[in-house]
């Protein structure tokens, strides 16, 4: 089973005249492997998938997997809040060449935590591929209890957790702690509390920028060089709150339209970044690549 661990990143969609550029797709996905990522998520909540059409994600998939090969693992993002339809999805990709699913909660219809734990065991049941857990209420408008968590990671093919619940460091501990799941930071800013815990990394939007940075993080942790981890952290958090100062992916990518590597652009309804925050990106942008 693949080992969910490092910094893994939920790749943006580039857009070119409002559709999928899967050139610059290609050459986002290779900037990030020669950089040393751990893994990507396609059509995670960063690639804007609510937008894309299934065979538009269908294409996207399969140009990432082109391009990684065997290198890197990739797991595909699949959210929705009819459970039937999301197994259909799920049948229709099996054969891809995936590492796993990303699944989050059900949105809208805020089930109760014995409908979260059935959904999930639904899907889990209908797939010979890993299940990584998505716990992000703030998106899904659904928390997912200690305890349905607990329960859900008892399926032998959930095998780890995306884990987005914001400043919930008990839960956050409980899940590395206590369960078997493999544990991955969803909140960037706190990467470094989560591997100080215990966890095995994180799928970070901001690693589109300089992953190299967090997986030093990481290995400084695991090395116990504390000191010099926490100052890395200091050092990249004005950065992460830049990035998340606006709706996700709009600063990520205005980023790295500035970079090069792909152009500014995103389907309605999500809008490019303002006037004060592009000037803010542009300012703190070369001293994040001078580090």
């Amino acid at each position: 089973m693949t080992q969910f661990q490092g910094i893994w990143v939920p790749l943006v969609t580039p857009l070119s005249n409002n559709q999928p550029d899967l050139a610059a797709m290609q050459r986002l996905a290779e900037n990030l492997l020669q950089a040393g990522v751990d893994g990507f998520i396609v059509c995670g909540t960063t690639g804007e998938p609510a937008t894309l059409s299934d065979e538009e994600q269908a294409r996207l998939l399969a140009a990432v997997l082109e391009v990684t090969g065997t290198r890197c693992p990739v797991v595909f993002g699949v959210s929705g809040n009819d459970t039937a339809a999301m197994i259909a999805r799920l049948r229709e990709l099996e054969s891809e060449r995936l590492a796993g699913w990303l699944i989050s909660a059900p949105y809208y219809t805020r089930p109760s935590q014995e409908g979260i734990r059935r959904h999930f065991e639904a899907l889990a049941d209908a797939t010979e591929r890993p299940v990584l857990l998505y716990n992000v209420p703030y998106r899904s408008g659904i928390g997912m209890d200690t305890a349905t968590l607990k329960a859900l990671a008892r399926h032998p093919r959930i095998a780890g957790i995306k884990q987005s619940a914001g400043n919930d460091l008990d839960q956050l501990s409980a899940l590395i702690h206590e369960t078997p799941l493999q544990v991955l930071s969803g909140e960037d800013a706190l990467i470094f509390h989560c591997a100080c815990l215990g966890g095995q990394g994180a799928i970070s939007a901001a690693a589109h920028i300089r992953p190299d940075l967090y997986r030093r993080m990481l290995a400084q942790v695991q090395a116990g060089e504390l000191d010099a981890a926490r100052r890395l952290h200091h050092t990249l958090l004005p950065w992460i709150r830049l990035l998340f100062s606006e709706p996700n992916p709009g600063a990520i990518k205005a980023a790295l339209a500035m970079m090069g590597l792909i152009r500014d652009g995103l389907r309605l309804p999500m809008t490019p970044v303002s006037d004060g925050l592009r000037r803010g990106i542009e300012e703190a942008l070369p001293q994040i690549l001078a580090l």
